[in-house]
């Protein structure tokens, strides 16, 4: 944990005369695993586009032309006729952008610092870029995920807000946020506090 003077000035004014029971900074945004996914899934996805790219636009590089059939009806592009490939060669880059906006997304959440946090008896505050976060306790569901050893690890705290979303070949399914903390140190001490907390405010009534 960090001593409360090295907090920036903006989040010390937020925070006021709030007792303070734990100040960490993170070193990421997401845990490393969740932009190796994202960094691995689009080289995937930019090599297998890049593949069906190459082959049907690879003739024009080097001055030849393209024969293709649209709505059945044969037809030939070339340098000097490239009206007819425009339409294929659009739709083809679009499946090439995904995979660029994957790709660079999962090198941007790697290197995107997380921030400082601190846990407070009502709140948990996230601050990052000059911008504040409050959280009270009573949001996080309670379920937790940590790992790592005592000197460095991570922490996923999960609200009980989320986001439906639509599969493919079954129902909708219920994907709730989730607070990274990530690279940081007494993370099973840190974890304990946040429990704590959460279980202290939980806003479900106790049955009798």
């Amino acid at each position: 944990m960090i001593d409360e003077t090295l907090l920036p000035m903006n989040l010390r004014t937020v925070l006021e005369s709030e007792k303070k029971e734990f100040a960490v900074k993170a070193s990421r945004a997401q845990p490393s695993k969740v932009s190796y996914f994202l960094i691995f899934f689009g080289i995937i996805w930019l090599a297998f586009t890049s593949i069906f790219f190459v082959a049907f636009l690879g003739p024009l590089f080097v001055g030849k032309e393209v024969k293709f059939t649209v709505n059945d009806v044969p037809t030939v592009a070339g340098p000097g006729n490239l009206g007819p490939i425009i339409l294929p060669a659009l739709f083809i880059g679009v499946f090439v952008l995904v995979g660029i906006v994957i790709l660079g997304g999962g090198i941007y959440t790697l290197v995107k610092k997380g921030g400082y946090f601190v846990g407070t008896p009502a709140r948990l505050v996230h601050y990052r870029n000059g911008n504040v976060r409050s959280i009270d306790w009573e949001q996080f569901s309670g379920d937790i995920e940590v790992n790592g050893t005592p000197e460095k690890g991570n922490i996923s705290l999960q609200l009980r807000t989320g986001r439906m979303v639509s599969q493919k070949n079954s129902s909708d399914r219920y994907v709730p946020d989730v607070i990274y903390i990530t690279g940081i140190p007494d993370v099973f001490e840190i974890e304990k506090l946040c429990r704590k907390r959460i279980k202290e405010n939980d806003p479900t009534p106790i049955e009798p």
